[in-house]
């Protein structure tokens, strides 16, 4: 352990440098409330969704490398904001009209439309919660609902009562000068509606620990600020939770880095020091345009997970955090490829370079072991040359290439059949496009033949590329990149393809030689 802390001290992957940053935060002496806390916050007006798993999924990446480089405890608050207001009904909810009879309710004051929990707010936690236990994350789940009624914000909410005029001095210059005259960092729930109200206060009484609003009506309201009688806009509610909780540790999207700086001056002057925060950058959808959720465009965790393994979308949120990705489809192929590849390679690397391993994060420390795995990319052309969705018949040319693998000793290679076979059937099969060959590729198909005739049936993947590569280059392509390209679109019907070494040695010689005979008699090889 002392060794891998110090191989961690000097480790260049941005978990460790996130976790060094907050060593130095919070020094080497367990903090008064016990342990180093951790937080994500979700806004449960919609259920989870994959920037809840990426929040998630980093957030732990850091904690368990602060865990290597500290011995003092820690925690991970997951934290529900259910007690905010629903400004507007989810497009993908039943009951639709049940639910804008409510609107401006707090969420945990909301029938639930789905009938099943005791609120709409309740609904949401505990899908939140599910989806959380799903992928195993280590967290305690907090409601802003009970720690706002059961007291636990009420020495923070009175702090803020008492700093009022300091945090509207900080967030008035913020604002137009319309929403300045209205602005209070207070909301009343109302006790006729249970709304809560955006509304002009009055009077702040510090010494009666209340606020003063004023009505639609013009009639003056007298409301305590503790209790769960208010709740605070959502930058103070923000840098509130942070001191009353002591919050450590929590990163936030690009787009919230202007109401980090205010929520953090608001953190200091409620007497606290604001956590370390980490900016990750957005996700994009394919036409780079920033993913909504209100949009629906990009990719769902479910889409994901019906077409990869949950390891290849925590390697996605892994790679590169502060730089824009594209998320959609198409990018799956290739992070279950880079997961399988930095899996590969772990047991081969020293000790001291596998916590710089993205799997040793992915993993927390422990990833598996699994020799018998072919890439993803070359079970898809295999599905696609076979024209099957049938698991057994791509084992058939699996365990031909690999006798030690079955689904039983293979399980990570027999997922990711299951998981090429969805994805086949629905981004490749409807849209594959076979082209006939030319005559002067006809000759070079031929040449292939006759030189694959000439190898042993067990050549292995690099000499039968080697052999591919030679046959291109004996023919007048402009470049090699030509002659794979042709390949592919007439052997596969797509224009790009696997490494064709490779894939000729999963397939079989015999059977490659066939395929190609078919393509140079002019056949149908969508058939």
């Amino acid at each position: 352990m002392t060794e891998l802390r110090e191989y961690a001290q000097h480790s260049t992957a941005w978990p460790f440098a996130e976790a060094q940053l907050l060593l130095k935060h919070v020094g080497d002496k367990v903090p008064a409330k016990g342990y180093v806390l951790f937080e994500t916050g979700y806004g449960p007006s919609g259920l989870p969704h994959i920037g809840t798993f990426g929040e998630v999924a980093r957030t732990s990446m850091v904690r368990h490398a602060f865990s290597l480089l500290s011995d003092l405890p820690t925690k991970l608050f997951a934290f529900s904001d259910d007690m905010d207001g629903l400004r507007k009904v989810p497009d993908n909810i039943p009951n639709q009209e049940m639910v804008a009879e409510h609107l401006g309710k707090p969420l945990t004051e909301i029938p639930d439309p789905f009938g099943m929990h005791e609120s709409f707010g309740h609904h949401n936690n505990a899908r939140l919660k599910a989806f959380l236990d799903d992928f195993g994350f280590d967290y305690e789940f907090k409601s802003s609902t009970e720690c706002y009624k059961s007291g636990q914000f009420d020495a923070a909410l009175l702090t803020v009562l008492e700093r009022y005029d300091a945090i509207i001095n900080v967030i008035l210059p913020t604002l137009g000068a319309e929403r300045q005259a209205t602005y209070s960092p207070f909301l009343p729930i109302c006790e006729k509606t249970g709304c809560v109200l955006q509304v002009p206060v009055i009077k702040p009484n510090v010494e009666a620990g209340t606020i003063i609003y004023e009505e639609e009506d013009g009639s003056a309201i007298e409301t305590p600020v503790t209790g769960g009688h208010c709740k605070l806009q959502w930058r103070p509610d923000w840098a509130m939770r942070w001191a009353a909780l002591g919050v450590d540790y929590e990163m936030s999207g690009k787009d919230l880095i202007d109401s980090v700086k205010l929520s953090s001056k608001i953190c200091q002057i409620l007497g606290s020091q604001p956590p370390v925060g980490f900016t990750y950058e957005l996700f994009l959808d394919e036409n780079g345009e920033k993913i909504s959720k209100s949009k629906g465009n990009g990719l769902s965790v479910e889409e994901w997970l019906r077409y990869a393994p949950q390891e290849s979308l925590a390697l996605f949120m892994y790679q590169k955090p502060n730089a824009a990705k594209r998320l959609f489809f198409d990018v799956i192929p290739r992070n279950v490829d880079d997961y399988l590849s930095h899996l590969e390679s772990y047991p081969r690397l020293e000790p001291r370079n596998r916590i710089d391993n993205p799997v040793w994060h992915i993993h927390a420390g422990h990833p598996p072991h699994e020799d018998s795995h072919l890439s993803y990319n070359i079970l898809l052309n295999l599905a696609s040359v076979c024209h099957t969705e049938d698991k057994s018949i791509l084992w058939h040319f699996i365990s031909r290439y690999r006798p030690n693998a079955t689904p039983e000793s293979a399980p990570i290679l027999d997922q990711l059949v299951a998981y090429a076979i969805n994805y086949y059937r629905d981004f490749i099969k409807p849209f594959k496009h076979y082209r006939l060959a030319t005559d002067e590729e006809r000759q070079a198909l031929q040449d292939l033949v006759d030189t694959l005739d000439g190898m042993p049936s067990d050549s292995g993947a690099e000499t039968i590329q080697s052999q591919v590569y030679e046959v291109g280059n004996r023919h007048p392509f402009p470049d090699l990149k030509f002659w794979f390209q042709a390949l592919y679109e007439i052997l596969f019907g797509q224009s790009h393809g696997p490494r064709m070494g490779s894939f000729i040695a999963l397939y079989g010689l015999d059977e490659v030689k066939d395929l190609l005979r078919r393509a140079i008699a002019r056949e149908n090889l969508s058939e």
